[in-house]
Formats: structure tokens, sequence, C-alpha cells
């Protein structure tokens, strides 16, 4: 075959570290297109970025050469360099080790847009925790509790 064509999306998920109500209106929008930047500087698809103060979710097309763990290491290393160059924050600003990835296939994608531009009216109901266990147990995903949440 000659060509290689694929649909590879990934729902990330990743919060603030001690999961602290950093992220403010003020500024969230720009912070989104920073980070729609960077996704796109790495030949990836940004298909949609929402959050809430506390966490960030980003719905993102890849091509099969993508590294996740590198596009995200990317992302929250720079886009935590830009909020403190900016000072949007007092002291600094870091992102908590790790992050959720979810994969989605092609008749998901409508749902989960739907989702993530829906974050502030969803945690109304659910905290960012029992979203994010929700999340591990649906995909099936073996976790240990005590892993969950520190705040490193």
């Amino acid at each position: 075959m000659a060509n290689t064509y694929t649909q590879l999306y990934f729902h990330i998920v990743f919060a603030v570290k001690g999961r602290q109500n950093h992220i403010s209106k003020k500024w969230k929008d720009e912070l989104y297109k920073y980070i729609t930047g960077i996704v796109t500087n790495r030949n990836q698809k940004m298909m949609i970025i929402n959050g809430m103060p506390d966490h960030i979710h980003i719905l993102v097309g890849t091509k099969p050469n993508c590294n996740l763990s590198d596009l995200v290491r990317d992302i929250k290393a720079n886009a935590s360099k830009w909020i403190n160059e900016k000072k949007f924050v007092n002291g600094k600003f870091e992102w908590q080790t790790g992050f959720g990835a979810f994969t989605i296939g092609q008749s998901q994608i409508p749902k989960i847009l739907n989702y993530i531009k829906a974050q502030e009216e969803h945690h109304k109901k659910k905290s960012f925790k029992e979203e994010y266990i929700d999340f591990l147990n649906a995909y099936q995903i073996d976790y240990k509790n005590e892993y969950l949440f520190t705040d490193d």
C-alpha cells in the first residue's frame, strides 16, 4: 500500500498540581489558544479544548508517528512556562504529574466534543475526582487509589 491512512483520537485529561483552582476565566481562552498552537506545531489536530479551574480536557487527532507522552509533556511544560512568564498566578504554576488519555472511535467524537464543551455544566453534578475515576472504570483501566490525586 503506497499511503498510510489513520484516524487516531485521544481524549486527554490533566490537572493543575494539587488540583488547585488556578486556571482563571480571565485568561483561560488565551491558555487554550496557546495549547492549540503547541498541538498544531507538533503537526497534530486539536479538535477541542476546555476545562475547569483545576483541570483540562483535550480531544486531539494524532498521526501514527505521534508519541502521546511526548506531546502531553510538551503541552504541560510549555503551558506552565507561559503561565509563569505571564505571571497569571501568585507563586509558581505547575501541572500535576501524569495524565489520562483515552482512545476515541470516530462514532464517539460528537459525544466527546459535547462532553468537553459542557464541562462547567457537568461539574455542577460531579467532582473532577469522580469524573476521572469514572473514566478509568469505563475504560477498564487498572489503577491504585493511593496513586491517584497525590500532591506531586
